[in-house]
């Protein structure tokens, strides 16, 4: 069976997702913005897996554009985090 590349890089993202998130929450004491990343960051994945077993191709599409909403959405809050600078020390030092 062929590897499915989405579902394999939204599950990394996801996991990197949730090592940001303990960063946010256990370094940086921050915990309103990180909870809304994390909970974005990983539907991607989860919305990926689900629209894999759709019912149909409109089923399909519905909740792959669901997985587009949220990443929009954790794009958002990544941004205002390393606005914020509480992703600064990260960002620089990779």
């Amino acid at each position: 069976m062929k590897e499915n590349i989405i579902k394999i890089k939204s599950f990394a993202f996801a996991l990197r997702i949730v090592k940001i998130y303990k960063f946010l929450t256990e370094k940086q004491k921050e915990f309103i913005l990180s909870k809304q990343v994390v909970r974005s960051g990983t539907s991607i994945g989860a919305n990926v897996e689900e629209a894999c077993s759709g019912q149909s191709k409109t089923d399909f599409i519905a909740t792959m554009h669901i997985s587009l909403k949220e990443a929009k959405e954790t794009h958002y809050w990544l941004r205002l985090l390393y606005q914020s600078e509480y992703l600064k020390r990260i960002c620089s030092s990779q």
